[in-house]
């Protein structure tokens, strides 16, 4: 259920995100912006490219749980949980989604569990690069908006 919420979400904020970035840049012009500007929109595009990749990684969940719900033929054990190892696929009984970090868990009758490649591998890592980078743009925004702050007096 969330996952049918998180997708459109997703796509709103990389738009959002994306476009306060580039717009506010576009509007003002790339060299008549001070650096807290520019700090800011490159920390919205970063934060845009975070989201858009998450979202990406949500599709590919949300096909795994859709084969992981399909029934009928060759439905057992679910497809998403089937990998190169049969011995552990063969127990498989139930999965879960785990959003941070996003991934597809089949559950095993034994009570383990293990993680099929449906999410690709440079999802997390990059999704945490991203996340990282628009997050000390942020911070440098903020940094240097209030070093203007200080420099004007108006400091208390």
């Amino acid at each position: 259920m969330a996952l049918l919420l998180l997708v459109p979400l997703g796509i709103i904020a990389v738009f959002g995100l994306a476009g306060y970035g580039f717009g506010t840049l576009g509007r003002v012009g790339v060299r008549r912006a001070d650096r807290g500007l520019r700090f800011r929109c490159a920390a919205a595009v970063l934060g845009a490219g975070a989201v858009a990749l998450y979202t990406w990684g949500l599709l590919h969940v949300g096909g795994a749980v859709l084969d992981a719900e399909d029934g009928g033929a060759g439905s057992s054990p679910m497809r998403s949980c089937r990998t190169a190892d049969e011995a552990q696929w063969s127990r498989s009984v139930g999965y879960r989604v785990d959003y941070i970090p996003l991934r597809f868990v089949c559950e095993t009758s034994d009570g383990g569990s293990y993680t099929p490649d449906t999410v690709p591998g440079y999802i997390g890592p990059a999704v945490g690069a991203f996340a990282l980078a628009a997050a000390v743009c942020g911070g440098a925004a903020a940094v240097e908006s209030e070093r203007r702050t200080r420099r004007r007096g108006g400091a208390t």
